[in-house]
């Protein structure tokens, strides 16, 4: 791997994705700025390089440091790399929105659709700044365990835009001999992979809770990757890019890893609990709960049969039991596959 020369970087967000997304750019050399919105951990990533809430047993490079002004997080970036929840992308952005250069990039690693407008992260991005300008987008998907990236497990992600000189700038500035960076120009396909494979993962999450096997986890992960393709389909993506690393290898890391936090929630609720229960005791966002809403609407507006999506949102908004809704899976019309 070259040498990368020194880049300022800024990391809209401090969770774990953003922690180890940000220590992934500082193990290559770059300056790095992270945006956190707690003051608390802010200081403690500057002053002792370490996270207080995510990721705290890994001390952090010390070309690290951590600001609660978006503006000074973004001061001076080369590129910086979006790492909020999906339903705070569009507050996030209209507050970096003034400080930001046309000429940045932006890469969004937020996995999810916008419940209210449908919008990808992407779109949600051109929709904020288009007034400004037109955005160098690039989203950054596949599978990622955050805590398998800072102990620097071998690990590969797709960075996809329409824009190849800034995918290829973010493939450059981030690869590593642990971290590989492919580039992809099917942006839709890369987002609603990474999208929709948190919502399978709590239905893969739910059969492993009831006590069933692995036949049940292969039939949701080979039937919601089918799912998947034929939404993505719909909105102009490709199928191919849904059997690689953002389709794939997103879906099958998600639906069977136990850092998981949606196959957690899946997993929770196959065991009777109740869904805001089991939010209130996790620290950190399981996209694919809002999720589900937007691309339960998202198949619906489009004339996608989604029957694992429709499951998991019966199980999530309608108070469905979860065995009712595994049974109603299986027992759909046979069709051939």
């Amino acid at each position: 791997m070259s040498e990368h020369a020194s880049k300022r970087v800024a990391v809209i967000g401090a969770g774990s994705w953003g922690t180890a997304l940000a220590a992934i750019s500082a193990r290559n050399h770059h300056e790095v700025r992270v945006w956190a919105r707690d003051s608390q951990v802010a200081r403690q990533i500057s002053d002792f390089h370490r996270n207080p809430f995510y990721l705290s047993d890994y001390a952090l490079p010390e070309n690290i440091t951590a600001t609660i002004s978006i503006e000074e997080a973004v001061k001076d970036a080369s590129f910086a790399i979006i790492v909020v929840p999906s339903h705070a992308m569009r507050e996030s952005l209209i507050r970096v929105r003034d400080h930001v250069r046309s000429d940045l990039v932006l890469a969004s690693a937020t996995k999810g659709v916008e419940n209210l407008t449908l919008m990808r992260m992407s779109e949600v991005i051109r929709d904020v700044l288009k007034e400004k300008f037109e955005p160098r987008i690039v989203a950054l998907s596949g599978p990622s365990f955050a805590r398998e990236v800072m102990r620097s497990d071998p690990t590969a992600i797709v960075a996809a835009s329409a824009d190849r000189e800034a995918a290829e700038m973010i493939q450059r500035e981030l690869s590593s001999g642990a971290f590989r960076v492919y580039t992809n120009n099917d942006l839709a396909g890369v987002e609603l992979g990474g999208a929709v494979k948190n919502v399978v993962a709590i239905a893969s999450g739910v059969v492993c809770g009831m006590g069933l096997g692995h036949n049940s986890t292969a039939a949701i992960i080979t039937r919601g990757l089918a799912e998947i393709t034929r939404l993505a389909a719909s909105q102009g993506a490709r199928a191919a890019t849904m059997a690689g690393l953002a389709g794939l290898g997103d879906l099958v890391l998600t639906c069977t890893g136990d850092l998981s936090r949606n196959r957690h929630v899946g997993v929770e609720l196959g065991r009777g609990r109740k869904l805001d229960e089991i939010l209130a005791g996790m620290r950190e966002v399981a996209e694919g709960v809002k999720t589900t809403q937007a691309i339960y609407e998202l198949s619906r507006r489009s004339g996608v049969d989604m029957p694992i999506t429709e499951s998991v949102y019966a199980l999530l908004y309608q108070n469905k039991p979860a065995r009712e809704a595994v049974s109603e899976l299986m027992a759909r019309p046979l069709k051939e596959e």
